[in-house]
């Protein structure tokens, strides 16, 4: 069943992953052909994917909540690949395996947010919940601003089956969840095959899921809020571990 992709950002994005079939690109009339949009529209005739021009209101109904920015693409659903990819890929890239689990995340922008950090940080892979959690929607490519295009995301009927799929795998699992007992995120060793998880808005990680991680992370705070968005701590933690893989020169 098709989609519609809204936004700039996701229309160029998904262009230029080419992994999902494209149906056609709707430009609302009055856009100029200038900066992305002219992007778009060179990467539509390169590929031969037809595009035409149509009135706002026709953009409007078709991409509903979202902000269509003046570009609309019609696209097959989002291509998910399972979890033996994702380790494979990890196992074969030159620097330790890094993926990011997110458990039970709700908020299409929290997920959103956080994906365009993976990307950014060369995350080799993310692993959603099938139920009850964001799937990768339209309105999370756009919030990720197309970064979601361009990395493999798996979807498992089980984080903690998972977890234990991981560590057998050689990789460490760090869970970063706001407890006594946990590593300040910034002494934490992190320069090794890690799966980083987060847990959902509000409620953190599962009882069983933070079980199962060989370690916790916590980020300290000394202002009067108890907690940060969740996007903003993963932000944090991922692009520590990061860092730690590629140190400053």
């Amino acid at each position: 069943m098709a989609e519609y992709l809204s936004g700039r950002n996701a229309v160029r994005e998904v262009l230029l992953a080419g992994r999902r079939r494209i149906e056609g690109v709707l430009l609302a009339e009055g856009v100029d052909e200038q900066g992305i949009v002219a992007e778009i529209v060179t990467l539509c005739r390169e590929g031969g994917i037809a595009m035409r021009r149509a009135p706002r209101a026709e953009l409007e109904r078709m991409s509903g909540d979202l902000t269509h920015q003046g570009v609309l693409a019609q696209v097959s659903p989002y291509p998910y690949v399972d979890l033996d990819a994702i380790l494979r890929a990890a196992q074969a890239a030159p620097e330790p395996a890094f993926l990011l689990v997110l458990d039970s995340l709700q908020d299409p922008q929290n997920v959103g947010a956080l994906l365009r950090t993976a990307d950014a940080v060369g995350v080799h892979g993310v692993i959603i919940p099938t139920r009850r959690a964001a799937q990768i929607t339209p309105a999370v490519s756009r919030a990720s601003a197309g970064a979601a295009e361009h990395l493999s995301v798996a979807r498992v009927t089980n984080i903690a089956r998972t977890i234990e799929t991981l560590q057998k795998e050689g990789i460490w699992v760090a869970g970063l969840e706001g407890r006594p007992d946990a590593q300040d995120y910034r002494q934490a060793n992190l320069d090794l095959p890690l799966a980083l998880v987060l847990g959902s808005e509000g409620q953190g990680l599962r009882r069983l899921v933070a079980e199962r991680c060989d370690f916790l992370l916590r980020i300290p705070m000394c202002g009067r809020v108890s907690s940060l968005n969740v996007s903003v701590a993963g932000a944090l933690a991922l692009y520590r571990a990061w860092h730690a893989r590629e140190p400053l020169p």
